[in-house]
């Protein structure tokens, strides 16, 4: 019993800091939609674990006028994948997504 126990007490734990997590991803993502801050400044914190694990898609789709189709598209001609995190994107991936917002 004592090791079922602290297998629900790790589980609590980790469900915890998950939910802490996707709670401030949110209000992250929330930041871009509003304006608060731009997406050249979510690359700049790309070495804080919390934005290194968020995904691009998410961060461009925050932005007011891009929808799934549109964020794809730019994806694509950026040479960015999918499932990239930010954390991940190397230095011209970086250049290439925020010159074609911009432009």
């Amino acid at each position: 019993m004592a090791l079922s126990a602290m297998m629900a007490e790790q589980r609590a734990k980790v469900l915890a800091k998950a939910a802490q997590a996707r709670t401030a991803r949110r209000a992250l993502l929330a930041e871009v939609a509003s304006g608060v801050v731009s997406v050249a400044e979510v690359f700049e914190r790309s070495g804080q674990d919390l934005v290194g694990r968020t995904r691009v898609v998410q961060v461009l789709r925050a932005v007011p006028g891009y929808g799934p189709a549109r964020v794809a598209a730019l994806m694509a001609t950026c040479g960015v994948q999918e499932k990239q995190r930010v954390g991940a994107l190397n230095e011209p991936q970086r250049e290439r997504l925020l010159r074609a917002l911009i432009g």
